[in-house]
């Protein structure tokens, strides 16, 4: 395959991103990004959590972390815990009403998905999940 057509498609896939990620900040008006989102996700599937740990298993640097938290904490999204044995470890981890902005976000993510998606055919949604079980294996 030319050079050109990869280019194509990867800078095609870019464009389709960043457009899904400009759609879901127009619509989910909570003054919070993606990253956000990411890091309430990892506290509700992941339980409390060390900012090292959160930053390693996203793939974040831990000053952007504790920049993403700081919002969190004020927005009353997620609250600080120090351990019991060690008072200098201290946790995440999301409240109630963290919760409830996570899932809301990930409905309006699916709403937001699925009328993209409705512009493609049955035999197009079945092509592109081969193509990207296949990329993704």
């Amino acid at each position: 395959m030319a050079a050109a057509t990869i280019f194509e498609i990867l800078h095609n896939m870019d464009k389709f991103t960043n457009n899904l990620l400009v759609e879901w900040n127009k619509t989910f008006n909570e003054d919070l990004g993606v990253s956000h989102v990411l890091l309430l996700g990892h506290l509700y599937t992941q339980g409390q959590s060390k900012s090292s740990d959160i930053a390693k298993e996203l793939g974040l640097k831990p000053p952007t972390v504790t920049h993403l938290s700081e919002k969190l904490v004020r927005k009353g999204l997620a609250i600080r815990l120090t351990d019991d044995t060690d008072r200098r470890v201290v946790y995440l981890a999301i409240t109630d009403e963290g919760t409830e902005i996570l899932h809301r976000a990930n409905k309006e993510g699916h709403q937001l998905r699925t009328k993209l998606f409705e512009k493609l055919t049955e035999e197009e949604h079945r092509q592109m999940l081969k193509i990207y079980e296949k990329l993704n294996n």
